[in-house]
């Protein structure tokens, strides 16, 4: 079991509840599967759509096929609920699969943390529609959004 902590730590208020958001999804915009998959506890619990990895091993081992498929991949997450050491968060990101076919992924997680502030849980639901690539509203160079790029809100999705 790993004693790193990775802040902030609940029980959350809004503003570390924001901040924790973000982190992930900055995180999950490297798309670099041994940097996400450390904020999770060794033994984590997954759902995500009809894959259960269950472990930091298996959690890494999923990122890594997940984003061989899902090309180009841009994702803003946004603050839903929060309390104690569960947040509640909506989603969208956009990708494209090896033949040129563009994507809209949305969906919701429920976060739970333990009290070094690592993912303990993470149960997500998640529809993908298909969209022309005229229709992506994500356009910044892969990796981190920019601060001043419009949230999921600002851009009514």
């Amino acid at each position: 079991m790993t004693t790193d902590t990775k802040p902030p730590l609940p029980p959350f208020t809004e503003e570390s509840a924001i901040k924790k958001v973000r982190l992930a999804e900055d995180a999950w915009n490297s798309r670099d599967p041994e940097r996400v998959s450390q904020v999770y506890t060794e033994d984590t619990i997954w759902r995500n759509r009809a894959d259960f990895p269950r472990g930091r091993k298996e959690v890494k081992g999923f990122l890594q096929s997940k984003w061989v498929k899902e090309l180009d991949y841009r994702l803003i997450k946004e603050l839903w609920a929060f309390e104690n050491n569960r947040i509640a968060v909506r989603f969208a990101y956009e990708w494209h699969d090896d033949s040129g076919n563009w994507f809209r992924s949305y969906g919701n997680e429920n976060w739970e943390f333990n009290s070094d502030g690592l993912m303990q849980r993470r149960f997500a639901c998640i529809n993908d529609l298909p969209i022309k690539e005229s229709e992506r509203l994500f356009h910044w160079p892969l990796g981190r959004r920019p601060d001043n790029h419009p949230s999921l809100s600002d851009l009514n999705l």
